[in-house]
């Protein structure tokens, strides 16, 4: 089993702890495409498959897979609980593998950026976003586990923010996030390479400019 190559591999060492990713998303077809549920998930897929890292078992109520990058053990998964009640899947996966919350990294959607643009933070609030308020209340309130930000805009006019949440991407939307998507998979890379702290202020100084691009554009 993969566990006792991690074993092997020093898992439990301070210098090989592994890195727990939690794509915060919705199950189901229903909820496919869509702005606010599939952003995270959709993240972790991407990685998984540039890593060749498969998502093929159930553990802790998430679909969950294991792998390495490099000689860096990384953990995966996607809770099956619904986005409001996403906590309960991630908390207990951090507890069963001992990790401490800064070995923690949750992707989620963010209106708070432009579409397609990315950030990555130590840590925050949960800003209004049920799925982040679930996994704080499951850490007992604690907000220290770093965050990737998935901008997917802001609705137009007056529209219903919640009706804009579970619309489809448009063929726009739609480009910039798979764009997103890549642009993520190498930051994460970098991430288990380099460390937090480097890859966030590299790749922060990116987004920078293309939020200033991308802030006045629609999707």
């Amino acid at each position: 089993m993969l566990i006792n190559r991690f074993l092997r591999r020093g898992f439990c060492t301070a210098v090989a702890r592994p890195w727990l990713f939690v794509g915060l998303g919705n199950p189901g077809d229903k909820y496919k495409g869509t702005r606010h549920n599939q952003v995270g998930f959709e993240m972790i897929d991407a990685f998984a498959e540039s890593q060749g890292i498969s998502m093929n078992t159930v553990h802790c109520k998430a679909t969950f897979g294991q792998g390495f990058v490099g000689d860096a053990p990384v953990l995966l998964a996607k809770p099956q609980t619904y986005m409001n009640l996403s906590g309960e899947s991630t908390g207990p996966l951090a507890a069963y593998y001992k990790l401490p919350l800064n070995r923690v990294l949750v992707f989620h959607d963010d209106m708070g950026l432009p579409c397609g643009v990315l950030r990555l933070r130590h840590n925050g609030g949960h800003g209004g976003h049920n799925g982040l308020k679930s996994v704080m209340n499951n850490f007992r309130g604690n907000r220290e586990f770093a965050r990737l930000r998935i901008g997917i805009g802001r609705p137009p006019g007056q529209m219903d923010p919640k009706a804009f949440l579970l619309q489809k991407f448009n063929a726009i939307a739609r480009e910039r996030i798979d764009t997103a998507l890549q642009e993520g998979v190498e930051v994460l890379k970098l991430l288990l390479s380099k460390g937090l702290t480097e890859s966030t202020r590299h790749f922060n100084t990116i987004q920078k400019y293309k939020h200033i691009r991308l802030q006045n554009m629609p999707a």
